[in-house]
């Protein structure tokens, strides 16, 4: 069913949704004599991490030089139409020169946007155990990472910042993917 702009609105009534798809936004003139106005389709910022185990079951964790606290592989999708997944795999393989093969999504979390925190989209993949030989050449990309552990899981939770606290302690051990919003379950 079409949707018409508001008697608030300055502009006539106008189709806002003709049924088709658009994935470019465009431009609406209004009846009236007002500046240039476009639209812009809303941008969220989106992120993939990975959860990645030694033989003993202790999790990577990376220690960022760019911020506080501990985090666990992982970055910012590219905007060239990279996946989570894909984003996943590269920033571990740009992060600690590892090669992740596979992985199994275990939570999608919301982040409002905060003053100063664009806010975002973050995926999180159990990447698995790697052996310790793999795990053992591991290189950290030196301008953004000091140091890496194997952590046991109450220890690396610890060491982790807020949101991706709470985000790998909701993830651990659950049965299907999660969606979380600031790291936390929603009560449905």
């Amino acid at each position: 069913m079409p949707v018409a702009l508001s008697p608030k609105a300055s502009y006539s009534r106008q189709v806002l949704d003709s049924g088709i798809a658009k994935r470019e936004p465009r431009r609406v003139t209004p009846t009236h004599s007002l500046p240039d106005a476009a639209f812009e389709i809303p941008r969220i910022p989106a992120s993939a991490g990975a959860l990645i185990y030694d033989s003993s079951g202790r999790l990577l964790v990376l220690k960022p030089t760019y911020k506080g606290g501990w985090t666990v592989p992982g970055g910012q999708m590219e905007a060239n139409g990279e996946t989570p997944w894909e984003a996943c795999r590269r920033e571990v393989r740009e992060e600690t020169g590892l090669i992740i093969d596979a992985g199994r999504l275990v939570c999608v979390d919301f982040l409002r946007p905060r003053p100063g925190k664009p806010g975002g989209m973050r995926f999180l993949f159990d990447c698995g155990t790697l052996s310790d030989e793999i795990l053992g050449a591991i290189e950290l990309q030196e301008d953004e990472l000091s140091e890496y552990r194997l952590e046991d899981m109450d220890r690396a939770i610890q060491l982790l910042s807020g949101p991706v606290r709470r985000r790998v302690r909701s993830a651990i051990g659950a049965v299907g993917a999660l969606y979380l919003e600031d790291g936390r379950r929603l009560d449905t």
